[in-house]
């Protein structure tokens, strides 16, 4: 795997992926124990799409879901493509 950097040694890009990862091993893997891979990837996909996209709140969207901004802003675009 190669580290995300703009410029080297500034890794700061890297920190919303590295938050997300905090997130899962917090909420899923510390928590749950050892599950196989197969339980894994299902209870992660659980995770992105039942929660992170669909309720949790990101201040870099005006405090809206994942879901509700991209709602939003294709609500916008129809109203100027009309």
């Amino acid at each position: 795997m190669t580290q995300s950097m703009n410029r080297r040694g500034n890794c700061y890009d890297n920190a919303v992926i590295e938050s997300f990862h905090t997130s899962i091993k917090k909420k899923m893997i510390y928590l749950q124990g050892a599950i196989s891979a197969k339980e894994m990837k299902l209870r992660v996909f659980d995770y992105i799409e039942g929660f992170y996209n669909r309720e949790r709140l990101h201040s870099a969207n005006g405090n809206m879901s994942p879901l509700n901004f991209e709602k939003k802003c294709e609500e916008k675009l129809s109203t100027i493509l009309t």
